[in-house]
C-alpha cells in the first residue's frame, strides 16, 4: 500500500506545482493493481514565514514548519516534504523534532545530478540559498561543484522572486534576465541549471517529462535543467510507491 505523502507549503506556486507533479505522475506511474498515494497539503499564510524569515528568525520558521507536521501526521501523512528551498535553512532544527520523517530538497537534487553525471551546476535561487553552505555542501558529496551568479545578479533574482514569483507573476522581462544570467554561466563551464527556487520552474518552462532532466526549449538555452520543486515531487513518489 502507497505511504501518505504530507506536503508542508510555503509560497502557493511552489507548493501547487509539488503538488500537481505528485497527482499527475502518480496517476500515470501506478498500475491497474496499486492506487496512487494520498496526499495532504497544509501551509501556513505566505506573510508569516516572510516575517518571519525577514527578520532572520529561524526558530520561528521551524516552528510554523513543526506545526504544518504536526497537522498532517494528525490525519495520516507518514513522511513530509517541503516544497520550498528557502525554509530549508529550518531544516535540522525542523527534523530534529518533527513527528514524521522529512525529505531534503537539496539532497535529493545532488542525488539526480550525480545520477546524470553533472559536474558543475549553475545555482539559481533565492539570494539566502544561492549564499548559503546548503546547496554546495549536499553538491560537494557528490563531487560536484557549484557556481553561483555575481553579487548584482543575486540582488535582482531574489527580488524577482520575492516581488514577482511568489505571487504568481512570471514576465517575459524576468525570463529574460535569468535566461541571461544562465547563459553567462554556462559560459563558465557549468553542465546544468539548478532551478532552486520552486517558483523559477514556472518561469523558465519547458516540456514536462515524467522521467528525466527538465530542458529548456531550444530556443533559450541548451544546458539541462534541474528542478528542484519535480524532483523532490518525484523522490516523494519512489517513496511513497516504489
Amino acid at each position: 500500500m502507497a505511504k501518505h505523502i504530507g506536503i508542508v507549503g510555503c509560497s502557493a506556486p511552489g507548493a501547487a506545482l509539488c503538488y500537481e507533479t505528485i497527482c499527475m505522475e502518480g496517476a500515470a506511474r501506478t498500475g491497474e493493481n496499486q492506487t496512487p498515494p494520498e496526499v495532504s497539503l497544509h501551509t501556513h499564510p505566505f506573510s508569516e514565514y516572510m516575517r518571519r524569515i525577514s527578520a532572520g528568525d529561524w526558530q520561528a520558521v521551524a516552528e510554523l514548519m513543526l506545526s504544518s507536521a504536526e497537522k498532517l501526521a494528525s490525519i495520516g501523512a507518514e513522511f513530509i516534504v517541503a516544497p520550498c528551498n528557502t525554509i530549508h535553512y529550518a531544516f535540522e532544527s525542523v527534523t530534529a523534532r518533527s513527528p514524521l520523517p522529512w525529505l531534503h530538497i537539496a539532497e535529493e537534487v545532488a542525488v539526480e545530478a550525480n545520477r546524470l553525471g553533472y559536474r558543475r551546476v549553475a545555482l539559481l535561487g533565492t539570494k539566502l540559498i544561492m549564499e548559503a553552505p546548503i546547496y554546495p555542501s549536499k553538491l560537494a558529496q557528490a563531487g560536484i561543484e557549484c557556481l553561483i551568479p555575481e553579487a548584482p545578479e543575486r540582488e535582482r533574482i531574489n527580488h524577482l522572486i520575492f516581488e514577482e514569483m511568489v505571487f504568481g507573476s512570471f514576465t517575459p522581462e524576468a525570463r529574460r534576465y535569468c535566461l541571461g544570467v544562465v547563459e553567462r554561466l554556462r559560459n563558465q563551464g557549468c553542465d546544468a541549471v539548478g532551478l532552486c527556487c520552486t517558483e523559477l520552474p514556472l518561469l523558465l518552462r519547458g516540456p514536462l517529462l515524467l522521467r528525466g532532466p527538465l530542458l529548456l526549449r531550444g530556443d533559450d538555452v541548451s544546458l539541462p535543467l534541474l528542478d528542484s520543486t519535480r524532483i523532490l515531487a518525484r523522490a516523494a513518489l519512489r517513496r511513497a510507491v516504489w
